[in-house]
């Protein structure tokens, strides 16, 4: 495990020393965001019965924030490694492909959960929050970090200039998070993107971690947990075969 121990303490301090622009900076976006939404729309939208408008942006804002920074830390490390070329002191050791996973994923959870702890601490005090079901919360926060941590890893060993990541978070990652139901209910669209938000699986990650909160969601929650920890596991399984195989890293 000292090889394991070894990357993934070295996958925190690449994020921690710069932690003005990989934990402060998204928190202030994600305080942006609430200000201009919560602002606007406080008096005009009520999602909820008596839930208002802020108290259902705060949860969103955090998971979002928790998803997307969650799927930059493990991209941007492995695209950052293979343009300067330090990748091959990540490939010489003797890592088993389990335990690039494990380290990769594992310090993408963890910035993604400071990143939402920190959201959620600034953002908590202009709304009233309860804690309806506190395991549906943490289990959502977990899996939706681990989910965008693998997919950022799958990313990052696909992706062999900046440009092409840039595609990939630009076209994928931030239209299928702002149409997830950050900030708004899926039950206030036309039936037909009712059907396609029903076909994105971060809409599932949103609205079951909204769940742990107000005990109201869009769907069952447990439904949201199977797609969510089905999704998981078939992201884990493509990040793995591909680390096995050494592809677009092992030339």
């Amino acid at each position: 495990m000292i090889g394991f121990q070894t990357l993934f303490y070295k996958e925190i301090l690449r994020f921690w020393k710069v932690a003005t622009q990989t934990l402060t900076a998204p928190i202030v976006t994600a305080m942006l965001y609430l200000l201009i939404f919560g602002h606007v729309l406080e008096d005009r939208v009520q999602v909820y019965p008596g839930v208002r408008y802020t108290a259902f942006l705060v949860p969103g804002l955090v998971m979002m924030s928790v998803l997307q920074n969650a799927f930059a830390n493990s991209s941007s490390s492995l695209i950052q490694s293979k343009i300067t070329g330090n990748l091959v002191f990540v490939l010489l050791p003797p890592l088993s492909h389990w335990e690039l996973f494990g380290a990769y994923v594992l310090a993408a959870v963890v910035r993604g959960l400071a990143v939402g702890a920190g959201v959620f601490l600034i953002t908590a005090w202009f709304a009233h929050l309860s804690f309806v079901a506190p395991w549906w919360i943490a289990i959502f926060a977990l899996l939706g970090a681990g989910i965008l941590g693998t997919m950022g890893l799958i990313a990052g060993i696909w992706a062999e200039k900046f440009d092409q990541l840039a595609a990939f978070q630009n076209f994928l990652i931030m239209p299928a998070t702002f149409l997830s139901g950050v900030f708004y209910s899926i039950h206030s669209l036309p039936p037909f993107w009712q059907r396609v938000s029903h076909v994105n699986p971060f809409f599932y990650m949103i609205d079951g971690f909204r769940f742990g909160f107000f005990g109201q969601s869009d769907v069952n929650p447990l439904l949201s947990f199977t797609i969510v920890g089905s999704f998981a596991l078939v992201l884990s399984g493509i990040a793995i075969t591909l680390l096995k195989s050494g592809y677009k890293l092992r030339h």
